[in-house]
């Protein structure tokens, strides 16, 4: 055989078996690491609320193999819990964790994205959100501020909340000082109430102390985790102010945008996974909460009255009405909530609302 096929053979025969010709001149490509700073509006490691902020800086970490770092800070240990937004949308740290209601006084509209009173619970919430152009809005309303919001969790219905004095009427909420943020602290301020600001580190010792008079939290997990039960003797429900109340993620838009996009989609990724995990922590953790405030430590747990409920209704319908004709931005989210929700309770009235219904109907 002459020479040239000889070669002809032997390249074959290496291409066959998989061999090439190696460049050792050909540089490697090192990926670059990241390390973000994650500041929060709750107390380190707080059940919940505290744990979804940790379980994404574990999700992000495992999933880049390490490439992408975040290092979480509890309010107070980076800066006070109602200055995340303006520290991420400043650069001084990449992300946050917070509740979109506390940013009122920079964008009305904001506050919708947590919770509207009377408004949809956990499941209608994340439907409008990824499905009916909500997300869309959100990131809307912060584009201006130079941050990408994401729902980063959800607590469902709320309680009422935590009140050192019985509620039997509509009278009973005048002069009334409660830390109610967003549009129920405007629903209770219509009924001739105090809404007052704080976060939640603060409030067993205004509530204890006397500074304010009643307090919402969140439900019979993180109120028993506060020790409020120590500070007030009665327990209203139901939440009429936050039926879902959807907490966020924020990201700084330059921060994200330098990620390679595996890094960008990881991000996603584990925030929607938070989203959901965050609910399911407090589905299942509740009931055993609220069996301990009640049977261990005697919480008086009580409805609050009809006419109380009614009023409360009424006045949420005036305040939604009043805020949408003083902000043109809120008056479109607000057409979007409301078309959803219109939409979406048509059919859970005669699925989840009946199912509710007969499950609790004794068999004969």
């Amino acid at each position: 055989m002459k020479l040239p096929q000889l070669l002809l053979v032997f390249s074959v025969f290496l291409l066959s078996c998989g061999g090439q010709p190696s460049d050792t001149s050909a540089p490697k490509i090192e990926q670059q690491n990241y390390e973000w700073k994650l500041v929060t509006s709750w107390p380190k490691n707080f059940p919940g609320l505290g744990k979804g902020p940790e379980t994404f800086a574990k999700y992000v970490e495992r999933m880049s193999n390490g490439r992408l770092k975040v290092k979480v800070f509890g309010a107070g240990q980076m800066v006070p819990g109602f200055e995340v937004f303006d520290t991420v949308s400043s650069g001084a740290a990449q992300m946050g964790h917070s509740g979109s209601y506390y940013w009122k006084g920079k964008a009305p509209a904001s506050q919708i994205f947590t919770a509207i009173p009377f408004g949809m619970n956990a499941t209608e919430m994340n439907a409008w959100l990824h499905y009916g152009g909500g997300m869309e809005l959100w990131r809307e309303v912060y584009a201006p501020f130079n941050l990408i919001p994401f729902a980063g969790g959800n607590s469902g219905v709320q309680m009422a909340g935590w009140f050192k004095r019985e509620i039997n009427s509509v009278a009973d909420l005048k002069g009334l000082k409660m830390r109610i943020p967003g549009l129920g602290g405007e629903v209770l301020k219509k009924l001739g109430g105090i809404p007052v600001a704080l976060t939640g580190g603060e409030l067993f010792t205004s509530l204890q102390s006397g500074a304010i008079d009643a307090t919402e939290w969140v439900g019979p997990y993180n109120d028993l985790a506060f020790g409020l039960h120590k500070a007030a003797k009665y327990y209203y429900y139901s939440g009429w102010h936050e039926p879902s109340a959807t907490l966020e993620f924020m990201v700084n838009k330059q921060a994200f945008e330098a990620l390679p996009k595996d890094l960008q989609a990881i991000i996603e990724v584990a925030t929607r996974a938070v989203n959901q995990d965050m609910w399911d922590e407090y589905t299942a953790a509740n009931n055993a909460s609220m069996q301990a405030l009640v049977e261990t430590h005697g919480v008086d747990m009580r409805p609050l009255p009809a006419d109380v409920m009614l009023a409360l209704k009424n006045a949420s319908a005036e305040v939604m009405q009043q805020q949408s004709e003083a902000d043109p931005l809120f008056k479109k989210v607000y057409q979007s909530y409301s078309d959803f929700q219109n939409n979406v309770m048509k059919y859970h009235q005669i699925s989840e609302f009946e199912y509710y219904k007969n499950r609790a109907t004794e068999p004969q």
